[in-house]
C-alpha cells in the first residue's frame, strides 16, 4: 500500500478560515471545578487533594473538588460543566486521556473552558498542548495562562481529543488494561501487554469507506484515526501535518501476519512506522465507514482516548466545527493558537 498523501484526500477543499466564536473569560473569582477520577494514575486522592489545595492558596484562587468513581464521570462532569458555563469558570479534569474526554465532551457540549491537570500513563493529550506532567507545574499552567480553542475530532458526535480507532486497536486497550489491574500501570506493562495482544488471532475488518465522493471498499485489521501531532510523530507519521490543515490523520494496515504485525510495532517504537509498505495513511475532514457484514447487529467496537465501547455503525469521523477551549500556555510568538491546531 506504501504511504499515501494525496491519493486517498476526500475532497475536502479548505474554506476560507471561519471566524471563531469569541473565546470565553475566566472570571478571577470563581471557583474551578475540579473532576477527579479517584480511580486514574499513579496518585491517591490525598496528594491529589493537597497539590490542588496548595496551588489555589499559593495563587489566591478558590476551587470545588469533585471527588468520583469511573461510572459517575460522565454525569459529573455534565454538571460541572453547566455550573463552570453560568459562573464564567472551567471544569479541570485531573487525570489520564480517558478522564480528560469525559470531561472534554461535557466542556465541548457547554461550551465552557476546560483546564486539565494530567496523571495517566501517556499523557497525551496533555502533553501536545504543553502542559506538564508535574502536577504543581501543571496547577501554575492552570492558573496563570487564557484559554485557546483546540481541534476536536467527532465520532457519531462523540468527542476524541487523541485517538479513535476500531479493529485490532480497541482490542489492545483492553488487553492493556487487564494487564495494567495485574501488573500495575507503567509503560513496559503497556509495551508488554501490545506484544501479546499482536502476536494472538485478529479478525480482519470489512469495511466499505466513504469520504466525499471516494467510495472504496477494504479488508483492514485496524482503523486507525489521530487527532494528536505528539502521538502521531512518535510512531513517524507524516499525517501530523494533516492536523495543520483543520484535517484528521487515518491510518489502515494490510492484512498481515503475527510476526509482521510484531515488526510494526517495534517500527513504531522507533519512529518508521510510516516508511512500511503495509502501512497507508491520509488526511481528511469527513469519513463514513460502514461494515460490510453486519457483525453484531451493527454495532462496532471503537476507542477512543484510550476508552472502549460500542457504537451503532455507520461510524462518521470528522472535526468538529467547533473547537474546545482548552487552558494552555501561548506559543512561543504569542499567538493564541487556532482551532484546526490539533489536538
Amino acid at each position: 500500500m506504501g504511504v499515501l498523501t494525496n491519493g486517498l484526500s476526500d475532497g475536502h477543499v479548505a474554506p476560507a478560515e471561519p471566524q471563531l466564536p469569541r473565546v470565553p473569560e475566566i472570571d478571577p473569582a470563581a471557583p474551578l471545578l475540579f473532576i477527579i477520577n479517584a480511580a486514574s494514575g499513579r496518585h491517591d486522592s490525598d496528594t491529589t487533594r493537597q497539590q490542588i489545595e496548595a496551588a489555589l492558596r499559593a495563587s489566591g484562587r478558590t476551587g470545588e473538588l469533585l471527588f468520583t468513581h469511573p461510572d459517575q464521570l460522565a454525569q459529573v462532569a455534565q454538571q460541572a460543566a453547566v455550573t463552570a458555563f453560568a459562573r464564567h469558570s472551567a471544569v479541570v479534569a485531573v487525570g489520564g486521556d480517558g478522564t480528560i474526554n469525559s470531561v472534554a465532551q461535557a466542556a465541548h457540549a457547554q461550551g465552557c473552558v476546560m483546564g486539565v491537570l494530567p496523571q495517566g500513563t501517556f499523557n497525551y493529550f496533555a502533553r501536545t498542548h504543553g502542559i506538564p506532567a508535574d502536577a504543581a507545574q501543571a496547577a501554575q499552567v492552570l492558573l496563570r495562562c487564557e484559554p485557546v480553542p483546540v481541534q476536536v475530532g467527532l465520532i457519531n458526535e462523540r468527542v476524541f481529543l487523541v485517538n479513535a480507532s476500531l479493529g485490532l486497536y480497541p482490542e489492545l486497550l483492553q488487553d492493556r488494561e487487564a494487564y495494567k489491574t495485574r501488573f500495575g500501570r507503567s509503560r513496559v506493562v503497556a509495551f508488554a501487554a501490545a506484544l501479546v495482544t499482536l502476536l494472538g488471532q485478529h479478525r480482519q475488518l470489512r469495511l466499505r469507506i466513504e469520504r466525499g465522493t471516494h467510495v472504496r471498499d477494504l479488508t483492514t485489521p485496524t482503523l486507525f484515526i489521530g487527532n494528536n501531532r505528539l502521538q502521531l510523530e512518535q510512531v513517524g507519521l507524516a499525517q501530523a501535518s494533516a492536523l495543520d490543515q483543520g484535517c484528521l490523520a487515518g491510518v489502515m494496515l494490510r492484512p498481515i501476519g503475527a510476526l509482521a504485525m510484531l515488526w510494526l510495532l517495534l517500527r513504531g517504537s522507533f519512529g518508521t512506522l510510516g516508511e512500511a509498505d503495509t502501512v497507508e495513511s491520509f488526511q481528511f475532514h469527513r469519513m463514513l465507514v460502514k461494515p460490510r457484514l453486519a457483525w453484531g447487529g451493527g454495532r462496532v467496537k471503537v476507542a477512543f482516548d484510550g476508552e472502549v465501547n460500542w457504537m451503532r455503525a455507520p461510524l462518521e469521523f470528522r472535526v468538529s466545527p467547533k473547537p474546545l477551549y482548552l487552558i494552555k500556555p501561548m506559543t512561543e510568538d504569542g499567538a493564541t493558537g487556532r482551532a484546526g491546531g490539533g489536538a
